[in-house]
């Protein structure tokens, strides 16, 4: 009713019932679709046979909260090299499953490097790359059959900018007899939709169990995107990896790929995710997975890392110094998360709040955990510090940063560390 006397209702998530994929190393299992969460992938962008550079990196991207890690198969040597690499990543306790990407040439590389095929965890396969004409059909199976040989599950990923020109000709033909043709577009849809499942079916008539199979069809537009998955999700129950390939990079790659997935997934389209950004000179490839949490954790389907509330500043808050508490805060509270995950289950869970001014500081600070509410310009410099939606203190001085870092961290402690019966960190 429009006076008011029908609460609003919170718009949650829907939720697509897809098959469940599991992905594993060792006792490392990692479940896609079926009800399990949003998974986060990532991929190297190093020459796999460098295996120091390769294995420095999945670590990174592993400790950033990638839950599979991609990496490029192309070459014999890095074939030869995934191995080491696996066992490298072993001896430091990293058991994060690897994906094995293969275009052209996987047939061969998992027939003639079985090592290579046992240590990866999944292999992804494109169908617009395993070869042309009557090779197609063989080498296609040649990989599934490495799959079932080594029991894996496999990604069968079409891309736009690959897609098997025999099938998207064929649809162009057949589009010419309807007596309403569709537009160019929309055939193209339909050749990504068709290629990705005629080619799970047919791995399936190999063999293979659909819960062993993950769907991907990638496109570089946003709208494309959102059409492609909304017809992919309709006509199969397979489990879907959901991505933008060549989102770009900065702002544009991030924004793009967040409008795309966000409009998925709260569809309940997507079982695994991955944001495709190009790295600025000398960032680190850790920022892909960073963006890729933050969108699931802004949906509220997964939590990853604790969040910190701040104000974007006016005219009320000239000084700096709330910028870089919450920045420091930020930083901080992630760099800690690999050590805090298993000493403090749930510390995902917390909220923090660092605020500029009385407009909203208080308030703001009160809905958190953990707020503090700095003095903005002209106001009296003392910061209340809200507990649990309390004033437990007022800091005051030069040191206020420093403060309530401390006092988060007693916090985390206190809460986090008796939840999970641990004993604290002195």
């Amino acid at each position: 009713m429009a006076d008011g006397s029908t609460p609003i209702a919170l718009v949650a998530p829907a939720q697509r019932r897809s098959r469940q994929a599991r992905v594993a190393w060792g006792d490392a299992v990692v479940t896609v679709g079926g009800g399990a969460p949003v998974r986060v992938q990532s991929m190297t962008n190093t020459d796999t046979a460098d295996i120091k550079a390769t294995v420095i990196q999945v670590r990174q991207l592993a400790q950033a909260g990638s839950e599979l890690v991609r990496i490029t198969v192309n070459t014999p040597e890095a074939a030869a090299a995934v191995p080491l690499i696996r066992e490298r990543l072993d001896q430091m306790g990293e058991s994060v499953p690897l994906v094995g990407d293969f275009h052209y040439n996987g047939h061969r590389l998992l027939t003639d490097f079985p090592e290579c095929a046992r240590t990866l965890s999944k292999y992804r396969i494109n169908p617009g790359n395993v070869g042309k004409g009557d090779k197609h059909d063989k080498q296609f199976a040649q990989m599934i059959e490495a799959a079932l040989h080594w029991d894996k599950p496999v990604r069968i990923g079409v891309n736009w900018g690959s897609l098997d020109q025999e099938l998207l000709t064929g649809l162009m033909d057949e589009n010419g007899l309807r007596p309403e043709p569709w537009d160019a577009r929309q055939v193209m849809y339909e050749a990504l939709v068709r290629s990705a499942i005629s080619s799970a079916r047919r791995a399936e008539e190999l063999g293979m169990r659909g819960e062993q199979i993950i769907l991907s069809c990638k496109v570089s537009g946003v709208q494309d995107l959102i059409a492609v998955y909304r017809g992919l999700a309709q006509r199969c129950d397979y489990a879907l990896h959901l991505g933008l390939t060549e989102a770009g990079m900065g702002a544009k790659g991030i924004v793009a790929s967040t409008a795309a997935m966000a409009q998925l997934l709260q569809q309940g389209i997507g079982d695994t995710i991955r944001v495709s950004l190009t790295p600025k000179p000398g960032e680190s490839r850790t920022q892909e997975v960073l963006v890729a949490t933050e969108i699931l954790q802004s949906l509220g389907l997964r939590a990853f890392a604790p969040s910190v509330t701040a104000c974007p500043g006016c005219g009320r808050t000239t000084s700096t110094t709330f910028q870089e508490l919450a920045k420091q805060i930020d930083d901080y509270l992630r760099a800690q998360m690999p050590i805090w995950r298993s000493q403090y289950p749930g510390v995902e869970q917390l909220r923090v709040a660092v605020m500029g001014c009385i407009v909203n500081g208080p308030g703001e600070s009160k809905h958190a955990d953990v707020g503090i509410s700095l003095p903005g310009t002209g106001e009296a410099p003392v910061a209340p510090v809200y507990v649990d939606g309390k004033k437990a203190t007022t800091l005051r001085g030069d040191h206020i940063a420093s403060a309530f870092q401390e006092l988060v961290e007693g916090y985390v402690r206190q809460r986090f560390g008796l939840k999970a019966g641990a004993a604290e960190t002195p």
